[in-house]
């Protein structure tokens, strides 16, 4: 009898480590898609927009014998009667020269923070571990600037820790987070800058164009990356969702970071999940209208940057009492 469950378990294991090969047709074209059983259908859609630039909330996936199934993105691939040389139908457009706006997209409000048995797990989980090899070996960081030696290393989401994406205004200047070129002048001074948005590389790079970012002559942008860089992975509380792996940018530049000199920006917790030593959840900038001249969120975060950048090893120190350090440094130097 226990033979037979280990050889069970073997068997379901092999099934969601083995990779599928599928074809997807779209626009009159074939597409190979290699995906695993452990992926979700978020992540096949994730590799369909890597060949094919439709993002995965413009795809709808087609398979007789699968039903709507492929409409919920959390579902495992293992899950389905999906084999390799199977042959699936996408429809979607491309979003190439009218950019969508993202308030089309739906909000996440319900973020959460995982209870650190498991969130280790998560990290530490061979499944993901392979996820993100892959997406190290798929996914390639295009430099805008280059990396400097002995510079530390700041990671910025955009939407709502940069920019109000939720507002409307007639230009976007009015919805950029107070103090924005500020902050990012300081600190660039001690941290190389990357941008990672869950949004498209068009949605970011016109973000930033807008704001000034790309081009501000007091400081460089050194990568931008989007929503392709990302792994999904599977709590057991929470189910499956998106987050955002240092790894992946400790890879592809082994010689300039690492775990012990990145921090990571962003209002949802949850992107940490890969790396929560190296995450500070910022405070969401929402309704810029009625905010933006009461937020000071980057003017403390600024002091917290400096104070920090001496250190050799980031990762020892608890990010969720940023701010305490930040006004107990700002009081020590204004006393001297």
């Amino acid at each position: 009898m226990a033979a037979s469950a280990s050889a069970s378990a073997s068997l379901t294991s092999s099934a969601t480590e083995d990779e599928i090969t599928l074809t997807v047709k779209w626009s009159g074209k074939d597409y190979t898609v290699r995906v695993c059983g452990n992926d979700s259908v978020a992540e096949l859609k994730r590799s369909i927009c890597e060949l094919t630039n439709v993002l995965p909330k413009r795809q709808k996936l087609l398979y007789p014998k699968i039903g709507n199934k492929l409409a919920d993105e959390s579902v495992l691939l293992s899950q389905l009667p999906i084999k390799s040389s199977l042959k699936m139908t996408m429809i979607g457009t491309v979003e190439d020269d009218i950019i969508v706006d993202q308030v089309d997209s739906p909000e996440i409000v319900d973020d959460f923070e995982l209870g650190q048995d498991e969130a280790v797990d998560i990290k530490d989980k061979e499944v993901n571990k392979q996820k993100l090899r892959k997406r190290i070996d798929q996914f390639k960081i295009e430099l805008k600037n280059p990396c400097r030696p002995g510079k530390k290393l700041l990671v910025l989401d955009i939407d709502y820790t940069l920019f109000d994406h939720r507002s409307t205004a007639e230009n976007p200047l009015e919805l950029m987070r107070p103090y924005l070129h500020e902050f990012l002048t300081a600190v660039y001074a001690e941290y190389d800058i990357m941008i990672w948005s869950a949004t498209s590389m068009k949605w970011v790079e016109l973000k930033m164009g807008q704001l000034g970012v790309l081009n501000n002559p007091n400081y460089k942008i050194t990568a931008l990356l989007d929503h392709l860089a990302m792994i999904t992975v599977q709590s057991d509380s929470r189910g499956i969702f998106d987050c955002k792996p240092l790894g992946l940018i400790w890879a592809k530049f082994p010689e300039f970071y690492s775990s012990k000199n990145t921090i990571m920006f962003d209002d949802l917790r949850r992107n940490f999940v890969m790396n929560p030593r190296n995450g500070l959840v910022i405070k969401p900038f929402r309704k810029a209208h009625a905010n933006r001249d009461n937020d000071q969120e980057l003017v403390k975060l600024t002091q917290y940057l400096l104070a920090i950048a001496e250190l050799d090893d980031l990762s020892v120190l608890d990010h969720k009492n940023w701010e305490f350090f930040a006004e107990g440094n700002a009081k020590n130097r204004r006393r001297t």
